[in-house]
């Protein structure tokens, strides 16, 4: 009998030793990804991208944990983000598209001047643009989740506009060499300069206006330096969220499935969050004694005639692919 228990005593501790290490590697098969966010914790992009990372964590049961770090926290910078998710830097990221265009042009397709008129028109274009996008991000190692633009475009400006000869002479705050051309061919005065100087050339007249969200308004007060606010929809510009293709091979096919299937639900939501934030942001401008309206009609009409030439000259650069896009795109809305 003491014999016969031998083998039961040594049995218990590695029975335990085996359960510790299913155990162990139940624990492993968990994966956690981290979301590197440029922008601050309160912008709406950074909430909306919590809410996918909460949502898919608690859809795929914890397998999958995303953890967002709003801010730049991870130590990558807005355009350098597509880079460094292809490159796995960093597994995902939110970025906007227009802002890592060194990786391709056509990421910059929707700062065509006066292309897009609004949200409905937007989407009309991603319905082309986005296989297009898809595409280069595949060659740069990643693949799109959703996208989500940023809100409406304005002109601010000091004094009241009633058609395109009002603005000329007008000193506009200028970003790039497209933005300096649209802003030539509507006779004002192109000044290239940073967000940080724009406040104290407003204050000092070096400056009459500036072409920007009204989010970018609120935050800057505007208000204490421009009167108006004349929605002109000039650009567009969206977010992706992104995930490295190496990290998303390495997910189960069951678990790659919950996260498309989260991102396609919430995509919807988040484009009206972005309306929810614009409307919210107008209300603060005119709370601050802003005039906000819609640019007249007449005048974005000459705004679409002179800076039209431009859309094909910068279009050419993207390639084939996207002047087909274009194409396609300016058919069905007419413009």
């Amino acid at each position: 009998m003491r014999h016969a228990s031998t083998p039961r005593r040594w049995f218990r501790p590695v029975l335990a030793v085996g359960l510790l290490a299913l155990a162990s590697l139940g624990a492993s098969a968990q994966v956690k990804l981290d979301i590197s966010v440029p922008w601050g914790p309160n912008e709406f992009h950074s909430l909306n991208a919590a809410r996918f990372a909460e949502r898919v964590t608690q859809e795929t049961k914890g397998e999958v944990v995303m953890t967002t770090h709003p801010g730049g926290t991870l130590g990558v910078k807005a355009n350098e983000s597509m880079r460094a998710i292809g490159e796995a830097v960093v597994p995902m990221g939110d970025f906007a598209l227009f802002q890592n265009a060194s990786r391709g042009a056509v990421m910059a397709v929707e700062t065509l001047p006066f292309l897009v008129g609004d949200y409905n028109q937007l989407k009309t274009m991603h319905k082309y643009f986005r296989p297009v996008w898809e595409n280069l991000l595949a060659k740069s190692n990643q693949k799109a989740l959703y996208i989500v633009p940023w809100p409406n475009q304005f002109f601010f400006v000091k004094k009241p506009l009633t058609s395109v000869d009002d603005l000329k002479g007008l000193k506009m705050r200028s970003l790039d060499k497209l933005t300096t051309d649209w802003i030539n061919r509507l006779g004002m005065t192109p000044v290239q300069m940073t967000n940080l100087e724009i406040l104290q050339a407003l204050g000092s007249g070096m400056l009459d206006g500036v072409p920007t969200s009204a989010g970018t308004a609120v935050s800057q007060k505007y208000w204490d330096f421009m009167k108006y606010a004349y929605m002109t929809n000039h650009i567009w510009a969206s977010n992706v969220m992104s995930i490295n293709l190496d990290a998303w091979k390495k997910l189960t096919p069951a678990q790659q499935a919950t996260i498309e299937r989260v991102a396609k639900e919430l995509e919807p939501q988040f484009w009206e969050v972005s309306r929810q934030d614009h409307e919210k942001k107008v209300a603060e401008l005119k709370a601050n004694g802003m005039t906000v309206a819609p640019a007249p009609k007449a005048m974005v009409d000459e705004m679409v005639k002179r800076t039209q030439p431009l859309w094909e000259v910068y279009a050419k650069p993207m390639g084939d692919d996207a002047l087909a896009a274009l194409a396609a795109y300016r058919k069905e809305i007419g413009k």
